[in-house]
């Protein structure tokens, strides 16, 4: 390939179906604690949705910058508290662990499946000489790739347990992307970031690639080219190494 030498991925929605597992973990934990605001404090309960709370405030995000985001979407203050704080405690880590609880146990109940298309286009990458890396906010991004045997297809990974020895900044800022590329050995300027979500594509556009990919599974075509993505697919068939390679050439141009 003339003109990329690495694809750095993200996980979640990309190569994995684990976004629902998150989406599904995200909805349980806020809607009880809006209920209990309800109850407790007479605020009315608007349940947390995917497309109005989900996809703009959430998704993507550190875990706890989501729920941050969200919170100050509904006009909510909490104390930010700290990392250590028992899963459910009234603070911004608190509530973050709790959802980690539940994803985790969503996890271990029913596994995570691949997007096969996503591991062809890896592999064929792979075979033709490209460095491929894992670029992501979750801290369970070992686990995932562990629990779907995928973890040796992966040059370098840098996720949220990395992300915070190392004090990176998470999405939008492309941090976690550029550092997955030094990794590799590679320059932003001749690497690709694959990404589904409005922050993933940001941090790409951000970290200055050479293309930002971005995958529409959600059906937000328009979200992810007006934040980013300088191409934006539904599916990964038809994607090869190959076709990276003229997508960049037609940006050249």
């Amino acid at each position: 390939m003339k003109n990329y030498d690495a694809v750095i991925f993200d996980l979640d929605g990309v190569i994995t179906k684990t976004a629902l597992v998150h989406a599904a973990s995200w909805k349980q934990m806020f809607d009880e604690y809006l209920k209990l605001r309800e109850q407790r404090d007479k605020e009315l309960f608007k349940e947390f949705t995917h497309e109005k709370d989900y996809l703009p405030f959430v998704d993507g995000k550190p875990r706890y910058k989501g729920v941050e985001s969200f919170l100050e979407s509904r006009g909510i203050n909490i104390p930010f508290g700290d990392p250590t704080d028992v899963p459910g405690e009234e603070t911004a880590c608190g509530l973050g662990n709790k959802k980690n609880v539940k994803f985790k146990s969503i996890l271990e109940e029913k596994g995570a499946e691949v997007f096969d298309p996503a591991v062809a286009l890896m592999k064929d990458l792979k075979a033709n000489g490209i460095h491929i890396g894992v670029a992501s906010s979750s801290k369970n991004c070992q686990l995932i790739l562990q629990k779907t045997g995928l973890e040796d297809l992966f040059e370098t990974r840098v996720d949220g347990v990395v992300s915070a020895e190392m004090g990176l900044k998470g999405k939008p800022e492309g941090d976690i992307f550029v550092t997955a590329c030094e990794n590799v050995g590679c320059t932003p300027d001749r690497a690709v970031v694959v990404e589904d979500a409005v922050s993933g594509v940001q941090a790409g556009k951000n970290g200055g690639f050479a293309l930002v990919l971005g995958v529409a599974r959600e059906g937000n075509d328009d979200d992810l080219k007006n934040n980013g993505a300088d191409i934006v697919v539904n599916h990964f068939e038809g994607v090869n190494a190959q076709k990276i390679e003229e997508w960049l050439e037609e940006i050249k141009k």
